[in-house]
């Protein structure tokens, strides 16, 4: 008796929390409103099952429960009871139907963009995102991984005219117009990522060495978090990113303003020159918008709060301890032998978990000027007249 009105409490509770609590998803931002029906139908299939069972042990427990005063009473031995057998495959196989059929279509549609879709890529790397736009041309480029690198990350070919006019997105915060569908196509650069827009019900796996693609319309103008919904390594939680729905003329003025593949390729080859000669605080300028680029600013912090990896406040002129217990002065020389192999030696208290970057002395020299501005005991002395 007591396991039985256990359960029926249970039952209770289960079914009051669940109308009680707030766990309710957010406020839809897109066309995906089946998505959220779809959930919804599992959660009443799932629910049903979950009190009909329960309530079925326990009416199996009052009925067949031991009495008093019938020491002699035996179980009753049925093996097989055919009737039971086939109600219970009908009611399962219809119950898995209606589990799986809503989900078969809507998932059909969400795969298949309507022909006037706003093509957008988006590439995850630990643990970054990027973007890229079809140019004036209307037409995305062609990628191939033998062309990545990272004055190349997205691969695009160079001969294909079709992807010199493509807008590059290397910043982690992207625009998208309201009220238009937007197809995107996901890929991934080294690890399992997953592009994911709570408010727009919409995901997709970035499976290495796939194009896996899918589709929404954004219906509500605002400024959404973007997140990676699959576990990709220490820095997971920092690989976040913002879009931005607005209207369609605001939209067209953003990506103007962005830097195509062409122009990205031009400012390479002028760069190197310039940055010989230039001043350290645009050298420095230039190296903080690469540690954004490149995701650095997910595992080091530039305000001394703690992150997977050492903050970069003061850490220039500092002396750091090894796991192997030596120790080290954090100098340029130091800094440019770190970046280019973060594994050959490992900070005490950190796990060695940063990944190798493919760096031009450019890049390198840009990067190790923003770490020394952020301060330390070295970059305090040079910077006294």
């Amino acid at each position: 008796m007591a396991l039985a009105i256990a359960l029926v409490l249970i039952v209770v509770l289960a079914v009051g929390f669940h109308f009680a609590s707030p766990w309710w998803t957010t406020p839809i931002a897109s066309n995906w409103v089946r998505m959220d029906d779809t959930l919804t139908i599992t959660i009443v299939i799932t629910g049903v099952l979950f009190v009909a069972i329960n309530l079925f042990v326990v009416a199996a427990l009052l009925r067949y429960r031991h009495r008093n005063g019938q020491p002699n009473q035996r179980a009753a031995y049925e093996p097989h009871n055919k009737r039971l057998e086939w109600w219970l495959i009908g009611i399962t196989t219809v119950g898995v139907a209606a589990l799986l059929a809503p989900g078969l279509f809507v998932y059909a549609d969400y795969v298949r963009p309507p022909p006037n879709a706003l093509q957008m890529e988006v590439l995850g790397q630990q643990w970054q995102w990027r973007f890229r736009f079809a140019g004036p041309a209307g037409k995305l480029g062609t990628t191939d991984v033998r062309y990545m690198s990272n004055d190349n990350p997205f691969g695009l070919n160079p001969a294909d005219p079709n992807g010199r006019d493509n807008y590059l997105i290397e910043t982690p915060e992207l625009h998208l117009p309201i009220n238009r569908p937007i197809q995107v196509l996901a890929r991934s650069r080294d690890v399992l990522h997953d592009f994911y827009v709570p408010p727009f019900r919409a995901r997709m796996n970035m499976v290495p060495g796939m194009i896996t693609t899918f589709w929404f319309t954004p219906t509500k103008a605002g400024r959404y978090d973007i997140l990676c919904a699959q576990l990709c390594g220490i820095g997971h939680a920092n690989m976040r990113g913002v879009v931005v729905v607005e209207d369609e003329a605001s939209f067209a003025r953003w990506l103007a303003q962005q830097t195509t593949f062409e122009q990205r390729q031009k400012a390479k080859v002028q760069a190197a020159p310039a940055a010989a000669g230039g001043s350290a605080q645009a050298l420095a300028e230039q190296g903080q918008t690469l540690a954004q680029a490149k995701g650095c600013v997910a595992c080091h912090s530039v305000d001394g709060s703690p992150r997977v990896g050492p903050t970069w406040k003061g850490l220039y002129g500092k002396t750091e301890t090894m796991a192997d217990g030596s120790t080290a002065h954090v100098d340029e020389a130091y800094l440019r032998a770190f970046i280019r192999d973060p594994k050959a030696r490992v900070v005490k208290g950190f796990a060695p978990i940063m990944p190798t970057f493919d760096l031009s002395e450019q890049e390198l020299a840009a990067l190790v000027a923003y770490i020394k501005a952020q301060g330390g005991d070295a970059a305090a002395t040079a910077a006294k007249p």
